[in-house]
């Protein structure tokens, strides 16, 4: 008991020495700036993986559309669309190549 007194009042003497608050001081500050520093860098973490969810979303959405755009350009599609309404093949004349 003796010696947790002695340790209580050395510690006491240390903390309210006046030469010990510029030291004392700087490492609260720089204990709140690491705290600010890893809140901060949770928070770019969580906003990283929304947009890593929204980028796959997009992805697979635009793997879809790319499915539909080709089976909607195939050329059964496009030749039973043609039949519907009474298209026919253009001839050799009717085709412009633009180099």
């Amino acid at each position: 008991m003796a010696v947790k007194n002695t340790t209580r009042k050395a510690l006491i003497k240390i903390i309210t020495n006046p030469n010990i608050y510029p030291f004392l001081l700087t490492g609260i500050v720089l204990g709140i700036m690491f705290v600010f520093v890893r809140m901060k860098g949770v928070e770019q973490n969580y906003k990283f993986n929304i947009l890593n969810k929204t980028m796959d979303k997009v992805t697979a959405e635009n793997k879809e559309l790319k499915a539909k755009k080709a089976k909607m350009t195939s050329v059964t599609n496009l030749r039973e669309i043609a039949q519907k309404f009474d298209l026919k093949e253009p001839s050799a004349k009717q085709v412009l190549v633009i180099p």
